[in-house]
C-alpha cells in the first residue's frame, strides 16, 4: 500500500513495485477498500507505457499459462462500447472451419448488458477446464470458452470486481486486462475489433489511433502479434442487445437466414478474413472471400454446432416472458440510436443476470417508419425489472429519434 499511496501522489510505479502490488492482489491480501484505491490511483490515463507494460507482465506471470505448442494460435477481442457486437461466436466457427486454431477465451459484461461469455453461455456451457478446453480444440480447432474459470491472469478478474460496480474504465488497466489474458491463453496472433464514436467505449478516432499504438507496442514487447481493425460504432450491432437476444442474430447469421442482421454478417465476415490472412499469410482480399464461402456453405453453422456440442448440452433459447413495445407517435426515419442508452436499458431489464431480458431494435438508422410502428420492444424476465425498464424508456425519448 506504501507503492499505491506514491502512485496517489503523483509518482511512477517501478516493475518490482507492480509485481508486488499485483502478488498481494493475488494472493488477496488486499481489502476491499485497498483494491478500490489501487483501482482508483490507475483510473483515466494514470499509467504511462511502462507502468502499462510492468502491470501486463505482472498480470502474466501471477497465472497460469496455456502452451498450444503450434506456431501460430489465433484470437481476437473487442474493445466493446457497442451494444449487440458478437462478432466472436460467428468468427471462430469460420476460422476454425478453415483449420486454423483458435481457442477464445472470453469475458463476461462489465458494464454492458452481455459479454460473449454471458451470450455464448445461453446457448451452452462456457465453464471448462483446461483438460476440455484443450480437447475440443484439438478435435474441432476452437472453443467459446469463460476465461474466468481458467486462472489465466487471474488478478484482471478481481480487478474487473471493483471497476464493475463503479463502472470505471482506465486506459492502462484494459489494455494490460486484454494483452494479459491473450498471452496467458497461449495467443500468439491477436486481432483487437475497436469501434470509436461518441457513445463508444473509446470516444474518437485520435483515441483509438493512440490506443491502436499502446497495444501493438506493449503487445510486441510481451511477445504477440497485435493487429488493432478501427471502426466507427455509432449504432448496435444486429438487432437483439441482451445474451439470448444476441444469440438468436448469431444463429440467424449462422445458418444465412434472410431476416439475419446484415451489419453483423458483414463485420464477422471482415475480421474472420482478416485473420484467416494473418494466419495463413494471404494476400488481402482473399481471406473476406473464403469467409464468406465457409459462411454461405453451411460448415460455420455446422462448426459452431460442434463446439456447442462438445462443451455441454444445447440450451434452448427463451426471450423474457414480459414485454413492452415502444411504439412510433408519428411517422419519421431514424436519425439516431444512443448505444449508451440502448445498453442501460437491457440492463435495467434484467440482463446479462437474466438471460431472455433484453432490447429487441426493430429498426436501425436510415430507415423510415410510419406512427403506431414498433420501435424496439423490452423483454424481461421480472416484473419489476421490466417496470423499471418501462420507466426510463419513457423519460429517455432520444434512446432512438427519427
Amino acid at each position: 500500500m506504501d507503492f499505491v499511496r506514491k502512485k496517489l501522489e503523483g509518482k511512477v510505479f517501478s516493475a518490482q513495485e507492480i509485481f508486488q502490488i499485483v502478488t498481494d492482489i493475488a494472493d488477496h491480501r488486499y481489502s476491499d477498500i485497498e483494491l478500490t484505491t489501487f483501482v482508483v490511483a490507475c483510473f483515466g490515463r494514470n499509467l504511462c507505457e511502462k507502468e502499462i507494460l510492468f502491470l501486463t507482465q505482472a498480470m502474466i506471470k501471477t497465472g497460469v499459462t496455456l502452451n498450444w505448442k503450434l506456431p501460430i494460435v489465433l484470437d481476437k477481442h473487442s474493445i466493446g462500447g457497442v451494444p449487440g457486437n458478437r462478432t466472436t461466436m460467428i468468427v471462430v466457427p469460420i476460422v476454425a472451419s478453415y483449420g486454423l486454431p483458435i481457442p477464445k477465451t472470453s469475458s463476461r459484461a462489465i458494464t454492458s448488458p452481455s459479454g460473449t461469455a454471458d451470450t455464448m453461455e445461453s446457448v451452452t456451457n462456457v465453464l471448462l477446464s483446461m483438460n476440455e478446453m484443450k480437447r475440443i480444440v484439438a478435435k474441432e480447432n476452437g472453443c467459446l470458452a469463460w476465461g474466468g474459470a481458467l486462472s489465466l491472469a487471474p488478478v484482471d478478474d478481481i480487478i474487473i470486481s471493483v471497476e464493475k460496480p463503479l463502472s470505471l474504465d482506465s486506459e492502462g488497466q484494459m489494455v494490460a486486462s486484454i494483452l494479459s489474458k491473450k498471452k496467458a491463453a497461449g495467443a500468439t496472433h491477436v486481432l483487437i475489433d475497436m469501434p470509436f464514436g461518441p457513445q463508444a467505449k473509446v470516444k474518437s478516432r485520435k483515441e483509438a489511433l493512440h490506443l491502436k499504438g499502446l497495444f501493438e507496442r506493449i503487445g510486441k514487447k510481451i511477445g504477440l502479434h497485435v493487429f488493432v481493425e478501427i471502426s466507427y460504432g455509432r449504432q448496435p450491432i444486429g438487432y437483439g442487445i441482451g445474451p439470448v437476444l444476441e444469440a438468436q442474430d448469431v444463429l440467424k447469421v449462422l445458418k444465412c437466414q434472410v431476416d439475419a442482421p446484415k451489419d453483423l454478417r458483414d463485420k464477422s465476415l471482415f475480421l474472420a478474413g482478416q485473420l484467416i490472412e494473418i494466419g495463413s499469410g494471404l494476400k488481402k482480399g482473399h481471406g473476406i472471400k473464403i469467409a464468406r464461402e465457409i459462411l454461405d456453405s453451411g460448415a460455420a453453422y455446422q462448426k459452431f454446432i460442434k463446439i456447442a456440442k462438445m462443451q455441454g448440452h444445447l440450451k434452448k433459447l427463451r426471450r423474457g416472458s414480459y414485454r413492452y413495445q415502444v411504439i412510433a407517435r408519428q411517422d419519421g426515419c431514424v436519425r439516431s440510436i444512443h448505444n449508451q442508452k440502448i445498453a442501460r436499458l437491457a440492463r435495467l431489464a434484467g440482463a446479462p443476470a437474466d438471460q431472455g431480458a433484453g432490447v429487441l431494435l426493430h429498426l436501425k438508422l436510415g430507415q423510415r417508419f410510419h406512427e403506431g410502428d414498433i420501435l424496439f420492444e423490452i423483454f424481461s424476465e421480472n416484473k419489476k425489472h421490466l417496470s423499471d425498464a418501462k420507466k426510463y424508456a419513457d423519460e429517455n425519448f432520444d434512446i432512438l429519434t427519427g
